[in-house]
This record gives C-alpha cells, structure tokens and sequence, in this order.
C-alpha cells in the first residue's frame, strides 16, 4: 500500500520562524505609515518621528548579536516568545503617548528590542541548526519572510490609519504579535536533537557548540576576534550600506517621499508592499543562487543593480502610479534583501558555523546601524531642503561603493576563531 511519508520536523519550525519573521517586518513597518498622521496630529516634524525610528533601528540591530548568544543560552521558544511580548507591549502604549519621547520609548526602545530578538540571527539560529540540505535556500525563504510582513500588514495599516485613525493601527500590531506566542511555544523546539532527529539532509549527528552560560560574553568574545580580519570589516560596511539603502531610506521614507508628491497614502504604502512581493521572488532565488553561485559575486551584482536604481528614483515620483515607478518597484523589490542569504553564507565561511551566526549579527547590527543613519539623515534633509533627493542619489553612489567592497573580499581570508584542523593529505580534494 503507498504510503506518504510525514515531512521532516524542521519544515514546521521553519514555516513558525517564517510567521515570527512575518510579524517582526509588519512591526518594523508600521512607522512608516503613522509618520504623517503623527505630524498632523502632534505637529512632530520628520525629523522628529525619523530620530525615534532609528533608535528602533539601532536596537534592532545592536540586539541581533545577543539575541543570537541569548538563543543559545536560555533557547530559541523562550527568546522569541518574549520579544514578541515586548513589541505587543510598545505598539499597545502608543496608544497613550502625548510626547515625543515617548514615541521613541515606545517604538524606538521597546519594539527595537522585540523585533532585533526576531532579526536575521533568528533565520540564520534556524537554518543552520534544522538544516543542511537546502540550507542557502530556506535562509532565502525565511528572509522573504521580510518582504511578506510588509506585504501583509502596510496596506492594511495604511487602511486602518486612513479610516479609523493611526491608534487602531497600532493595537493590531499588539494584537498581532500576541497571536504568534502560542505557534512559538508548541511548534518551535530548540534542535533536531530534542525530537530525536537528525537536521534536514544531515547524514550524522554534529555535536553542540559549549555554552558558555554568559550570553554577553560570547558576543562580545566573537565580535573581539572578528573585528581583527579585514573580512569582516569589508562584510560590515557592505551590510551597513545594505542597511541605509533599504529599511532606512526606502523603508522609512518612500511613504512620506510619494506623499510629498501628491500620492495617496494608501497608494504608497501597496507600492511598498509590492516591494516585498517581488522581494520573495528576489530573496528566495537568492537563497538558491548562494547554493550554487559565488556569493561575493551575488553580493557585487546585488549591490550594483540596487545603486543604479536608486539613482534615477528622484524623477519617478508622482501623483500616480505610473509604469514607470512601477517597473522601479519589480526591479528594486527582486533586490532588496536577497543580499542577505551570500552575507550569511561568507560569515560562515569565514568564521565557521559555531561562531558564524553571532558574528553575522554583528554585521548584522552594521546594517542597522547604517539603516538608522539614513532614516535620521534623509528626514534632516527632507526638513532642510524640503526634497529627499539628496538621499536617494547618495544612497546610491554608496550601494556601488559596496559594490567593490563584497568583490574584494578574499576568497581564503584568515578566521582565527576557528580551531585548528588536522591538514589533509597530499592530493585531497
């Protein structure tokens, strides 16, 4: 009799991962649709609002290299499951603020934390611990996870601001969150060890990293041996150029730059979300593409292509959607996150894979940094010159630097965190 045979636990972790990355991007997301109604409401200037959304930016990625210690230590359910409290919790209070400082409390500090527990570092945890046939793939798969948050939530928050005001719009988010706990705790487990599995394609057990019990510790011991090496400084700034280019230019201000143009909001918010849709296909291919491709080839052209349509993005603005704008959309969407799969696969051969995932969050943390300069710079521009034209076209000389940045990386960099392996014989391939 044919029977189906069921399918490897580590798909189900991967499709829980893949919601809890859903939410943290719609979560990230959501300032971006409340910047105008917040300045109409309480008179806050862009500048204002972009100063609290790079806090949010930088606790985001400062959080991502702990987080990764942090799953180590006290495990991925737990972690997890209170970051999305945190966020459920800053998106709840907004709701009463009547000062500034409390948006960047709010948003900036509490959500910061909760989504950069959920950030790349979470996908990469996943994917190297569940797999290793398809890794590159599902680090792609879970990485659009990005993309669909915003896919999900930016027309629906542009909706609900629009009709029932930007307080509705951040109770779904605290709702929202709150509703992915109970999938966290009953799918998600720590290793394939834990239900007597082995990862996904693994033919023999490999055996656990120590833990140090000092989750700060071991990430800063990391960042102290990665910081030595050229490699990871040239991963660093491509990353923080990444980071600028995309959740802090495009992310926080394509909205109220289309705005500024006579566009409506919810117009501009589902160019966005197209974005994302596209950004699957790009992110997943990538996955597939790192598999089997250079991925300081991948990153280069990555890079260069994001450069070059960033720079004739000042004349496409409108009070429409027209075709042009939307053939901006197709061709950044394929490349907004897709240099993250290469990014990941470089950290860990450069560094190995017991210590790859928390130095990636530290070049993760680059890219935040790098995306919460760009969200501070280009509202001091827009407030300064009235235009985010500058912005635009200085992200884009910038993403061709890093361009020649990933291409100059070195195929056999020294990774002195590594332990010392016994040499082959002669004539091993």
């Amino acid at each position: 009799m044919f029977r189906l045979s069921r399918p490897h636990r580590a798909w189900a972790v991967a499709a829980v991962a893949f919601v809890a990355l859903v939410g943290a991007a719609g979560f990230r997301a959501t300032p971006g649709v409340l910047m105008v109604p917040l300045q109409d409401e309480f008179g806050w200037s862009r500048a204002t609002t972009s100063a609290a959304v790079s806090v949010n930016l930088v606790l985001y990625g400062l959080t991502a290299p702990f987080a990764a210690a942090l799953m180590d230590r006290f495990g991925v359910r737990r972690v997890t499951a209170a970051a999305l409290a945190l966020v459920a919790a800053g998106s709840g209070l907004t709701v009463f603020m009547s000062a500034s400082w409390q948006l960047v409390l709010c948003w900036g500090v509490l959500v910061g934390l909760g989504t950069g527990s959920m950030a790349m570092v979470f996908a990469a945890t996943v994917a190297g611990r569940w797999f290793v046939r398809h890794r590159g793939l599902v680090v792609g798969v879970l990485t659009a996870g990005g993309a669909a948050g915003q896919l999900v939530f930016l027309p629906l928050l542009a909706w609900l601001v629009e009709v029932s005001g930007w307080r509705a719009a951040s109770v779904t988010v605290a709702v929202a969150a709150l509703a992915v706990v109970p999938l966290v705790v009953l799918v998600m487990r720590e290793r394939p060890a834990d239900v007597d599995l082995l990862p996904y394609g693994a033919t023999v057990a490999e055996p656990d990293p120590p833990r140090t019990g000092d989750a700060a510790r071991t990430a800063l011991r990391a960042l102290s041996g990665a910081w030595r090496t050229k490699a990871f400084w040239l991963l660093a700034g491509g990353f923080f150029i990444c980071g600028a280019s995309t959740n802090g230019l495009v992310g926080t201000h394509f909205i109220p730059a289309a705005h500024d143009h006579g566009m409506p909001e919810t117009t501009a918010a589902s160019l966005l979300a197209l974005v994302g849709v596209f950004d699957i296909v790009g992110t997943v291919a990538s996955g597939w593409f790192t598999d089997r491709l250079d991925s300081r080839v991948l990153l280069g052209w990555y890079y260069a292509l994001r450069g070059l349509s960033l720079l004739v993005l000042p004349v496409l603005f409108a009070d429409s959607a027209h075709p042009s704008m939307l053939v901006f959309v197709i061709f950044y969407g394929l490349d907004w996150v897709a240099t993250v799969p290469p990014t990941i696969a470089l950290t860990r051969e450069v560094f190995g894979p017991s210590q790859g995932t928390i130095v990636f969050g530290w070049v993760f943390a680059a890219h935040q940094l790098g995306a919460a300069a760009a969200a501070t710079g280009a509202g001091v521009l827009r407030t300064s010159f009235g235009s985010y034209t500058l912005a635009w076209w200085g992200a884009g000389v910038l993403c061709l630097f890093a361009a020649g940045m990933s291409m100059s990386i070195a195929r056999a960099p020294s990774a002195p965190m590594k332990a010392p392996e016994v040499p082959e014989p002669s004539g091993a391939v």
